[in-house]
C-alpha cells in the first residue's frame, strides 16, 4: 500500500475508534446504575477471595514454621545425645581414679599397726602419709575409722575442720563397709558441709574388723569442666535427686516430686543436710518432640534433653545434658516462614499476573472485534474519499520518487567523501614510508660523491645503481597510491619472502647501522614463496623493522630477529625485538588509526600494514612480554605450478 494511502487508512481507523468511544461513554452514562451494582457485587466476591487466599497463606506460613521447628528439635536432640559421652568422660575418670584407693590402703601394714596399737606416734605417721597421698591423688580427704566408727587418722589432721575424733558410725558407707567389705555413698559432709562421693573399704583384724578406710572425692573439677562446655549438665541418683551439676542452683533438687515421708527419711540420714529437695521444674514442652522447659540463670526456656545411665558412677546414677533450643528454634522457624512467605508471594503474584493478563487479553480481543466491526462500516463510508484521494496520491508518489532519487545522489556523494577520506589516510601513510628510501638515496648519493672524489669508480657506480633502484621503488610506491585512487589492487605475483626481507633491510640499512642494533635472520622449513606485491610487502616489513629499531634506541644490547618459516599451509614472517615491549593498554587498539605511543608518530603505519596483509589473505598480529615485542605476518603460500 502506498505511503499516503496507508496514512489515510490509519486516520480513518482512528476516527472510527474515537466515534466508538463516544458512543460507549454515552451508553455507560445511560446504564450506569446497573453497572455500578454489578461492580459492587464483583468487588465483594473479589474481597472474599482475597481474604480466603490471605488466610490460606497465613496457615501455610505457620505450618512451615512448625515443621521447621520439629526438624530443628530432632536435630538438637541428636546433638545432645552425641554430646553425652564427652560429658560423662570426666565424671567416670574422676570416680574410677579414687574408687581403688581404699582397697589399696586397707592392706597397708602401717595403717593396720596404728589401728591395732593406737600408738600416737604411729597414728601421726599415718596422718602425714594420708596427707601426702591426698595431695597426690587429689582426693578431698582420706581418713581411718576404728571399729566403732570414730576417726583416728585423717589427711586433714592439721586443719581446723580435722576429722580426727569425729564419730561416723551413722554413715552408710561405714556400716555397709563393715558388713559387705566395701561401700560407696554420695553425701554432704557433716564437718565441711561439702558434697562428695565416699569410697570405703574394711580393714581386717584378727577376730573382728579393725576399722574402715574412707576416701572422699568432690566433683568440683568435673562440674567446672561441664560449666566450661556451655550447656547445662547434671547427674541424678536413683531417687532422681541432683548430686552433681554445672548449675549450682540445681544441686539437691529433684527431677520428680519427692513425697514428704520420703523427704523426711532422707533428711534424717543427713545425706543432703537440710536441703528442701524441691522439684527441678523440668516439664515437657507441648508439641515439641522431646524438648523440655527448664529455668536456667534466671530465665525459663526450651532445651533438648538427652539422658543415659552414668556408667562408672554410683549405682542408679543418670547423667542428663541440656542443649539450648530457643535461639535455634526461633531462627529455623523464622527462616522457614520467610522463605515460605516469599515463595507464596511469588506464586500469588504469578497467579495474579496470569489472571490479569487473561483479562487484558479478553478485553483487547473484545475491543478489536468492536473496532473491526466499526471499521468495516467506516470503510464503506470512506470508499468515495479514497477514490478521490487516489489521484492526489499518484502525484505525491511522483514527488516521493524525485526525493528518493535526490537521496540516492546524496548517498553517492557521501560514499565518494568516504573514499577521499580513506585516500587521504593512505596518502599520509605512503608519504611517511617514502621518507625512508629518500633518506637512503641521500646517503648513497653522498657516498658516491666521496667515492668519485677518491677516484673509486666502481663503488661510485654501485652506489648510483642503488640510487636508481631506490628511485624505482619510490616510483612503485607512488604508482601504488595512484592505483589506490583508481580503486585497483595491483597485480599479484609469486615472491620469495627472503628477497622481500632483503629489500626491506636494504632500505633501512643506514638507519640500522646508526642505531647499533644487531639484526639476526633465520629460516625454517625450506624456501617460502607467497603471492603478493613486492613493494607493498616491503612497506609492511619496513614499518615493522623501523618500529623495532626505534623501540631499541638507547640500548647497547639491542637485537632484532627476523624469522621466515614455512609451516604447512602458511608462511610466517616474524619480527622480534628485545625492547621494553608494548604497554598492555595499547595492545587491544594497536592497529586502530591514529593510535601511537611516539611523540611524532602518525598512528597510521601499523594500520596500513595490517590492511595490506589482510588484502593478501593473511593476518598481522602482535604479542608482548618481558623479553620484548613480536609481530607476526601469516600469509598463504603461493600455489605450486603443475
Amino acid at each position: 500500500m502506498p505511503v499516503n494511502q496507508g496514512t489515510r487508512y490509519r486516520n480513518a481507523v482512528f476516527r472510527s475508534l474515537s466515534t466508538t468511544c463516544v458512543r460507549y461513554s454515552a451508553q455507560m452514562t445511560s446504564g450506569g446504575y446497573g453497572k455500578a451494582v454489578g461492580g459492587m457485587r464483583r468487588g465483594g466476591r473479589r474481597a472474599l477471595l482475597v481474604l480466603l487466599v490471605a488466610g490460606l497463606c497465613v496457615s501455610i506460613v505457620a505450618a512451615a514454621g512448625a515443621l521447621a521447628q520439629r526438624f530443628t528439635a530432632e536435630r538438637l536432640l541428636s546433638d545432645a545425645a552425641a554430646r553425652l559421652p564427652a560429658a560423662l568422660a570426666p565424671l567416670r575418670s574422676e570416680i574410677e581414679k579414687q574408687r581403688a584407693l581404699p582397697q589399696i590402703l586397707k592392706e597397708d601394714p602401717s595403717i593396720q599397726a596404728a589401728l591395732a596399737t593406737r600408738d600416737p606416734a604411729r597414728l601421726t605417721a599415718v596422718d602425714a602419709k594420708l596427707e601426702r597421698l591426698a595431695a597426690v591423688t587429689r582426693a578431698a580427704v582420706i581418713y581411718i575409722l576404728d571399729g566403732q566408727g570414730r576417726a583416728v587418722a585423717a589427711s586433714n589432721w592439721r586443719e581446723p575442720t580435722s576429722f580426727v575424733g569425729s564419730d561416723y558410725r551413722f554413715r552408710d558407707y561405714f556400716l555397709d563397709a563393715l558388713r559387705e567389705g566395701a561401700a560407696e555413698q554420695y553425701a554432704l559432709g557433716t564437718v565441711s558441709r561439702r558434697p562428695g562421693v565416699y569410697f570405703s573399704a574394711r580393714i581386717e583384724g584378727e577376730e573382728v574388723p579393725a576399722g574402715v578406710v574412707v576416701a572422699k572425692v568432690e566433683l568440683d573439677g568435673v562440674e567446672t569442666d561441664w560449666r566450661e562446655g556451655g550447656q547445662p549438665v547434671f547427674v541424678t541418683d536413683g531417687r532422681g535427686i541432683v548430686v552433681a551439676t554445672s548449675l549450682s542452683e540445681w544441686r539437691f533438687r529433684a527431677v520428680r516430686p519427692i513425697p514428704a515421708s520420703e523427704a523426711a527419711t532422707i533428711r534424717e540420714s543427713l545425706q543432703f543436710g537440710d536441703a528442701p529437695l524441691a522439684p527441678l521444674g523440668l516439664r515437657k514442652a507441648p508439641a515439641s518432640n522431646g524438648l523440655v522447659f527448664a529455668e536456667a540463670e534466671g530465665r525459663t526456656e526450651r532445651f533438648a534433653l538427652a539422658q543415659a545411665p552414668a556408667t562408672g558412677g554410683l549405682p542408679g546414677w543418670q547423667i542428663h545434658l541440656l542443649v539450648s533450643a530457643e535461639g535455634a528454634l526461633a531462627a529455623s522457624a523464622g527462616l522457614a516462614r520467610l522463605v515460605t512467605a516469599l515463595v507464596l508471594a511469588l506464586v500469588v503474584a504469578g497467579a495474579f499476573f496470569l489472571l490479569r493478563r487473561g483479562r487484558l487479553a479478553r478485553r483487547r480481543r473484545d475491543e478489536k472485534e468492536r473496532a473491526a466491526s466499526e471499521l468495516e462500516r467506516r470503510v464503506h463510508e470512506r470508499t468515495a474519499d479514497l477514490a478521490s484521494a487516489n489521484a492526489r496520491l499518484t502525484g505525491e508518489i511522483a514527488t516521493r520518487e524525485t526525493a528518493e532519487a535526490r537521496v540516492a545522489s546524496l548517498r553517492d556523494d557521501l560514499a565518494q567523501a568516504n573514499r577521499l577520506a580513506t585516500l587521504g589516510q593512505v596518502t599520509a601513510g605512503v608519504a611517511h614510508e617514502i621518507n625512508q628510501p629518500l633518506a637512503a638515496i641521500r646517503t648513497y648519493a653522498e657516498n658516491a660523491r666521496l667515492f668519485l672524489q677518491k677516484g673509486q669508480g666502481e663503488r661510485t657506480e654501485h652506489n648510483l645503481q642503488t640510487v636508481i633502484g631506490l628511485t624505482d621503488r619510490i616510483a612503485a610506491i607512488t604508482e601504488t597510491l595512484r592505483n589506490f585512487s583508481r580503486r585497483g589492487k595491483g597485480a599479484l605475483e609469486p615472491l620469495a619472502v627472503e628477497e622481500i626481507v632483503d629489500g626491506a633491510l636494504l632500505i633501512l640499512k643506514s638507519r640500522i647501522r646508526e642505531s647499533g642494533v644487531a639484526v639476526e635472520r633465520q629460516s625454517h622449513g625450506g624456501e617460502a614463496v607467497i603471492l603478493g606485491g613486492r613493494i607493498r610487502l616491503e612497506q609492511v616489513l619496513v614499518n615493522l623493522l623501523r618500529n623495532a629499531v626505534e623501540a631499541l634506541e638507547g640500548r647497547e644490547d639491542g637485537r632484532i630477529q627476523v624469522s621466515v618459516s614455512r609451516l604447512g599451509e602458511s608462511v610466517e614472517i616474524e619480527v622480534r625485538d628485545n625492547g621494553p615491549g608494548i604497554p598492555e593498554d595499547m595492545l587491544a587498539t594497536l592497529f586502530t588509526p591514529f593510535r601511537t605511543s611516539k611523540a611524532k608518530g602518525t598512528g597510521l603505519g601499523l594500520t596500513i600494514s595490517s590492511d595490506i596483509v589482510t588484502e593478501l589473505g593473511g593476518a598481522l598480529s602482535a604479542t608482548s612480554g618481558a623479553d620484548g615485542a613480536v609481530f607476526t605476518i601469516r600469509l598463504p603460500p603461493a600455489p605450486e605450478e603443475p
